[in-house]
């Protein structure tokens, strides 16, 4: 019956229009909400009838969908672990709760902003208990190859909250031996030079090198013999090596071949040898054969040039930094940075097929498609923010003028209702 469907199409706007006013109403309540994703209601008619032999009302039918791929502005914070997604793409995370049942296996989620803080634990959480996941870095810092198709790699980022050193495992070496040195009727001075390295429990020690130069009785034999000593091994020789200079017009100056008489070869295309000191084999770049870089003899002067090492004494861990690609950095009081983790980016064909759960994270589901992990800022996604938070996508101002308008239509519907309830009550006067 025609005015029965009336009364059916006005329920269901009652019903629609109240389901539009509940996501107002959410969108309203969280437009303070760091990460909040605002939720749209649309509404669909039900057509019942062909119109042929009567019009019978098909009502409304109200579908919310959140907007998960919009993205809200960023603003700047005080905390250098407060991260925000720029761009497309999701931050991994993970519960804490999941992570202490089962250390193995973590259930990833995604967010796009995250005020993280380091725990008792050393691990990086925020306060609804989200812990960050990444990739662990190789113990020189570089990332090994993780698949980028699951998340079987990523590990809950966790430091260690106490005392750390970095053992010295290379050496980079720029100086310049006085060429008049070598010529006939020089003085044979050897030239020294102290190296400093950390040993494998950050205590400082020492390579002495010895420049002898080889001094002929005429002409000029632009010869030295460098030996290496180490101070942890009572200053036991860990290598000697004779060093000849070419004098051409070309490569004057430059080395022209070097001879190893004990410790590890040298390597005349890259100029390295390796020197066993008591922690372990040191790699010590002096130049390759005819290189401009490491060991000159021009001159009249020993002139040190550029000296550069890795290792570090052992340091308090003083800060937490994680730049723009992803890469999670410990810096120490003892000015070491050393990179532990990347984050990657997480991204999918269809983010608003996401499933939305608490804390303004979501999970995936069959609708969003298969996802990538990227490093950001490659491919389609964006990069990280560090310093920063992005703000709810709710626009309070469009949210009520939409609840004026829910309003009104909520009073059309129930007006619908009342006028059917008195047509009705006519239909009942009739037979009085």
């Amino acid at each position: 019956m025609t005015i029965s469907s009336s009364l059916n199409a006005g329920v269901a706007g009652l019903q629609a229009n109240a389901t539009r006013l509940a996501a107002v109403s959410d969108n309203i309540a969280n437009s303070s909400t760091y990460g909040y994703k605002r939720v749209v209601t649309d509404f669909n008619s039900l057509v019942l009838s062909d119109g042929v032999s009567g019009y019978t009302a098909g009502g409304v039918r109200a579908s919310s969908q959140r907007l998960i791929s919009e993205s809200g502005a960023l603003i700047s914070t005080s905390n250098s672990t407060d991260l925000a997604v720029r761009g497309r793409g999701f931050l991994p995370v993970t519960t804490k709760s999941g992570f202490e049942a089962n250390e193995t296996a973590n259930e990833m989620m995604l967010s796009t902003t995250g005020s993280f803080r380091l725990d008792a634990d050393g691990l990086l959480t925020t306060e609804s208990g989200l812990l960050l996941l990444g990739w662990p870095a190789n113990q020189d810092g570089t990332m090994p190859n993780f698949p980028r198709d699951t998340n079987d790699g990523l590990r809950p980022i966790q430091f260690a909250l106490n005392l750390s050193g970095d053992p010295t495992t290379k050496v980079d070496m720029s100086l310049n031996l006085p060429a008049t040195s070598t010529t006939a009727g020089a003085s044979g001075e050897a030239q020294v030079l102290s190296i400093e390295y950390f040993d494998n429990l950050g205590t400082s020690k020492s390579i002495t090198m010895e420049f002898t130069p080889t001094v002929p009785a005429t002409g000029s034999s632009n010869e030295w013999t460098a030996t290496l000593a180490d101070s942890a091994q009572d200053n036991a020789v860990v290598g000697e090596y004779i060093i000849t200079f070419d004098d051409s017009r070309q490569a004057g100056g430059t080395i022209a071949s070097v001879t190893t008489v004990s410790g590890g070869a040298y390597d005349p295309v890259t100029g390295e040898m390796i020197i066993n000191a008591a922690s372990g084999p040191i790699e010590f770049n002096i130049g390759a054969v005819n290189s401009s870089f490491g060991l000159s003899q021009l001159s009249d002067s020993f002139a040190p040039i550029a000296l550069s090492k890795d290792g570090s004494p052992v340091g308090n861990m003083a800060a937490v930094e994680v730049d723009a690609n992803g890469y999670v950095n410990a810096i120490y009081d003892n000015g070491l940075r050393k990179t532990i983790y990347q984050v990657p980016l997480v991204d999918l064909p269809n983010a608003e097929g996401l499933v939305s759960v608490d804390a303004q994270t979501y999970e995936i589901s069959p609708e969003s498609g298969a996802y990538f992990l990227w490093n950001a800022g490659d491919g389609p996604t964006g990069d990280i923010k560090s310093y920063a938070r992005e703000e709810s996508t709710t626009d309070v101002a469009t949210e009520l003028t939409t609840m004026i308008r829910t309003q009104r239509a909520y009073s059309s519907s129930a007006k619908v209702i009342q006028t059917v309830d008195e047509m009705l009550q006519e239909t009942t006067n009739i037979k009085r």
